[in-house]
């Protein structure tokens, strides 16, 4: 799995947590349906938002709750259902909360391929409040999946426009339009943003486009000044760059300085546990990922209890393995690979 794309990149259909637990003691079963989403215990998330409804508590803090918990199990017609109940219960002035649940109900549309709804609901979003940058570019997203090219790219140059400095922002744009096979168009705007700031940008910037551009040599200069710093991210990118021209050991004594600087990083581990699958290394890989796994708050847990399987396939240990898929399944259901995977696992 690409963590490091998955890191820096808005995907179409991200959607983001915001405002995760309610105000007051009086909510205190919402905060408990709240605190199970974060677990990833969504089935349990709606036992509480059911105990919420029967104790009085906030009716669009619960309908709310239960969208984001549907989400979670991939029923995402129940998850719009509820996100619409929790908009229909509004007192009619706009607040901070309305936009929020049209967030989620548009990634609720469009992971149900309701993509001209996604649409219809960003552009509700910028009606109410024509400075969502985060809107604009979810919508850029939407529409190049309804095929309209033009109009996607007058969303993102609108954000390019309002955040013309933010560089992970052009990153997740030329990810987007990478995803959907317009790579050249990307590195247009990857390269227009090189020519017009490069002066300006720290050795961590220039590395980092350098590297989507695929000039990796020039990414290893820039990067090499970068990591100097300290920062992970300049060792991932760097690694990355040696990923790409095949150089597995190398790429892995870059994560492997990170980690020896005493400063555990869950992307870290993970990298240099998929470096050490492509060299065959497989029980090490296992040791990276499990490293990872370990360490609370990281927001890669997905792909690092993916990968962990992997090794365990690697390793001929296909028992363990199908009991860790069948746990990822109930945290992640919706994803297709993993299923396929799993069907895999059960004739061995």
């Amino acid at each position: 799995m690409n963590t490091l794309k998955k890191r820096f990149s808005t995907a179409l259909f991200l959607f983001v947590l915001l405002g995760l637990t309610a105000c007051g003691s009086s909510n205190k079963d919402v905060n408990n349906g709240m605190q199970s989403i974060q677990n990833l215990d969504y089935s349990g998330a709606l036992v509480y938002f059911d105990q919420a409804q029967n104790a009085g508590e906030n009716v669009r803090l619960i309908a709310r709750g239960r969208g984001i918990a549907y989400m979670g199990l991939a029923d995402y017609e129940q998850a719009i259902g509820c996100f619409e109940e929790s908009l229909h219960l509004s007192n009619g002035l706009v607040q901070p909360m309305d936009y929020d649940v049209n967030y989620y109900l548009a990634a609720a549309y469009a992971k149900a391929g309701r993509l001209s709804d996604a649409e219809a609901t960003y552009n509700a979003i910028l009606d109410m409040k024509e400075d969502e940058t985060e809107a604009y570019f979810l919508r850029g997203n939407v529409r190049l999946g309804l095929s309209k090219a033009e109009e996607a790219e007058t969303d993102f140059d609108k954000v390019l426009e309002m955040e013309p400095y933010d560089y992970d922002r052009l990153i997740q744009i030329f990810e987007v339009l990478d995803n959907y096979g317009d790579t050249d168009k990307g590195k247009e705007y990857l390269q227009a943003a090189l020519d017009k700031d490069k002066g300006r940008m720290t050795a961590f910037d220039r590395g980092r486009i350098y590297y989507y551009l695929g000039d990796y040599q020039s990414a290893y200069v820039a990067l090499e000044d970068a990591r100097s710093q300290g920062g992970a991210e300049a060792y991932l990118y760097l690694g990355r760059a040696y990923e790409a021209t095949g150089d597995y050991n190398y790429a892995a004594n870059v994560y492997n300085a990170f980690l020896m600087q005493g400063k555990p990083d869950a992307e870290i581990y993970n990298q240099l546990g998929i470096c050490e699958l492509q060299k065959g290394e497989y029980q090490s890989a296992l040791t990276a990922f499990q490293a990872g796994l370990q360490l609370e708050n990281n927001d890669i847990m997905q792909s690092l209890s993916y990968n962990e399987i992997v090794a365990y396939e690697y390793l001929g240990d296909f028992k363990r393995a199908a009991v860790l898929m069948d746990t990822y399944l109930k945290n992640y259901p919706d994803d297709e690979k993993a299923q396929r995977e799993y069907q895999f696992l059960s004739t061995r």
